[in-house]
């Protein structure tokens, strides 16, 4: 493996840095010192900037850089993406709905009819529609095969009954990627379908579930008799899980993440460097050095990790993929979690403030040490990354 870049890939990445820096300077107060996920959705103003650089990006054809051009991408290549990954999630940018773009594209591209690929696929493409995830329920989260929410053919509709939880951006959302158990007599992850789901059809009902502070940007979502067009069903009915898991592997890439954590980590030197106690700063402590110096070994460790997941799928090797993805998203989430603990700690009393002067870095860690645990669960949690870890990527049985 090797990790330099070609001179086509240094100019590639410094246009994308130009236009992201300069960008963000436009970017509302909502997206400074709080999550981007928060900074998107929680706000009209937010998600205003969110759909705004969402049109900016297609327009310069990055939004789906990595598609096949007769889907209205640019064939980019793995590395390509990596880059774009990387320098996107650095500057804090919104305007990629991952949901809608990284997620069901390509499984639309993968298992959908022609038909619904020239219907689907273009508004995600120009930027003009945000999706949402049906996926997790009340009693089926990381356990997703126990859902319960039905879809009952009748005649040329499917009657759609249950509830969603946790749906990020599901009060934003023009259409969500529904799961949803087609054949009732069919238990855990068998008789499963995904439709494309249109979010104003009749039945639908979105409520917030809201932060302490507030913030909203997940939903519950009950579906009462919604009917559902048979043409919105995505590969043949019964396949869903196939299409779940291909969807799975959509989702995970480690290098944006690793991109964000090295930004805080900046900061954070640069925190430590100004900042004296007793006389003396804190760049200068010798248990400070050491935690910045274990924290940053393990970022580059992750980086490189997450160029390794690239190469194996720039080479093919798609089997062990899956739980190196995993391994990825465990590493980037606890690192993050070690980060904002240790830098909470040494900011000592000043480091619990949020919206004062007396703020360190604005509030941002505080922010971070509040909402970092459900990183580890999210996306999958933790423990379940970790057993696709071990039965993907180290052949080890399951416990049955």
């Amino acid at each position: 493996m090797d990790f330099s870049l070609t001179e086509e890939q240094r100019a590639f990445k410094s246009e994308l840095e130009d236009f992201f820096r300069e960008e963000m300077k436009n970017a509302p107060p909502c997206y400074q010192n709080t999550t981007l996920i928060e900074a998107m959705y929680h706000t009209d103003e937010g998600f205003a900037f969110h759909r705004y650089m969402q049109k900016r990006l297609a327009e310069k054809g990055w939004l789906t850089m990595a598609w096949p051009e007769k889907y209205g991408g640019r064939g980019a290549s793995i590395a390509e993406q990596v880059i774009f990954n990387e320098v996107h999630s650095y500057y804090r940018a919104p305007g990629i709905d991952r949901f809608g773009v990284a997620m069901f594209a390509p499984t639309v591209m993968l298992f959908a009819s022609e038909e619904q690929k020239a219907r689907i696929l273009p508004p995600i493409a120009r930027g003009e529609v945000q999706y949402c995830q049906g996926w997790s329920e009340p009693n089926a989260g990381s356990d997703l095969a126990s859902l319960s929410t039905t879809a009952v053919r009748d005649g040329d509709y499917y009657v759609v009954n249950g509830q969603k939880t946790w749906t990020t951006a599901g009060h934003r959302a023009d259409h969500m990627f529904l799961l949803a158990r087609t054949d009732p007599s069919k238990k855990r992850n068998a008789g499963l379908s995904v439709f494309n789901v249109d979010m104003g059809l009749p039945g639908i009902e979105v409520r917030p579930i809201r932060y302490m502070n507030g913030g909203h940007f997940y939903n519950e979502v009950f579906f009462t008799d919604v009917k559902i067009h048979k043409d919105e069903l995505v590969g043949p009915e019964g396949d869903g899980w196939k299409l779940t898991r291909a969807t799975m592997n959509f989702e995970r890439s480690g290098a944006g993440a690793y991109a964000a954590l090295l930004r805080s980590f900046e900061e954070l030197l640069e925190y430590v460097k100004g900042t004296s106690r007793d006389g003396k700063p804190l760049a200068q402590d010798p248990v400070v050095r050491r935690k910045l110096a274990m924290i940053y070994t393990d970022l580059r460790a992750g980086w490189a990790h997450s160029y390794m997941i690239a190469w194996l799928q720039e080479q093919g090797k798609t089997a062990f993929t899956p739980a190196a993805a995993s391994e990825s998203k465990v590493f980037a989430t606890e690192l993050r979690q070690r980060m904002v603990n240790f830098a909470t700690e040494i900011m000592g009393p000043y480091g619990q403030l949020e919206d004062s002067p007396w703020a360190p870095l604005g509030g941002s860690m505080v922010e971070g040490y509040q909402t970092v645990i459900g990183s580890t669960i999210y996306a999958g949690t933790n423990e379940i990354q970790r057993n696709i870890i071990a039965w993907a990527g180290l052949r080890l049985p399951r416990i049955k």
